[in-house]
């Protein structure tokens, strides 16, 4: 596969220096302010003068680093002539409303350092913002959910795996995603469909988050259904053409990386 780096910059007193980046190399990360932090790769052939981006979300108490280490999805995303850009959860877990840990939070916290990261990326590296997916697995699957909802504005699409809102969907969103695909195995005994007790919270059921976004969103068209190997979409489409999905697969809490290529198939596209 192609060769890619691992491109990491240090902020000092501003989130947007005027002099020169640092110097970049190896599994330096990239430095925010208050603390925050992520990691970047770079694709050795971008797709463009300003590539996209695969913002990928870890699972409970996994890092960035870890992301960087899963050479499939580095690789897909070099493929795919796009930046891969892996975010950190604030605590051992993203801090969530409903969280067990963090029942009380709005999520403000972990918004406000997913758009840092976005604004950051874009001035060091050249990011097309209108080329950004963001995705994630278990609970990072549960930030991509809370990404669609809190702040739809900040990526093109969202492709949540295995995880969806704490406890249930919120009443409503700031306003309608611009198109989502959720992946989930049928037998999950960590994140089951449905949902399980976890501590003093519970975690949510994935159809009541879909059938909320259904009614939000605008897609009251009957779905189609698409097989891809063995796994199996039902595909509704809005009139503008953005797809809301839900794909199931069978086995349990697995990430599979081509899942993400589907998803930046579906949801993004060929500049």
């Amino acid at each position: 596969m192609r060769p890619f780096l691992i491109a990491t910059t240090l902020l000092t007193a501003t989130l947007l220096p005027e002099g020169p980046a640092a110097a970049c190399g190896g599994a330096d990360r990239c430095d925010l302010p208050g603390g925050r932090h992520y990691y970047i790769a770079l694709p050795d052939r971008p797709e463009a003068p300003a590539p996209g981006a695969i913002v990928f979300a870890h699972g409970y108490r996994g890092t960035a680093e870890g992301v960087m280490g899963n050479r499939s999805l580095v690789d897909l995303a070099g493929d795919l002539g796009v930046a891969l850009i892996a975010i950190k959860s604030a605590d051992e877990d993203w801090i969530l409303p409903g969280s067990p840990q963090h029942k009380d939070s709005d999520g403000t916290l972990e918004f406000a350092y997913v758009a840092a990261v976005l604004d950051d990326a874009q001035a060091r590296f050249g990011i097309d913002r209108a080329r950004v997916l963001a995705t994630g697995f278990s609970a990072g699957g549960m930030m991509t959910w809370n990404l669609a909802c809190a702040r739809p504005d900040l990526f093109a699409g969202f492709a949540p795996m295995s995880g969806t809102f704490w406890v249930g969907p919120p009443a409503g969103c700031t306003a309608p995603v611009r198109g989502l695909v959720h992946f989930h195995g049928d037998a999950d005994p960590v994140v089951p469909q449905t949902g399980r007790a976890i501590g003093p919270t519970v975690q949510g059921d994935v159809a009541a988050a879909l059938a909320m976004y259904t009614q939000e969103g605008g897609w009251d068209r009957p779905p189609d259904t698409v097989t891809l190997g063995d796994t199996t979409c039902d595909v509704r489409r809005r009139a503008d053409g953005a797809p809301l999905a839900f794909c199931e697969y069978p086995g349990g809490h697995d990430f599979r990386t081509a899942n993400v290529a589907t998803a930046w198939d579906w949801l993004i596209g060929p500049p």
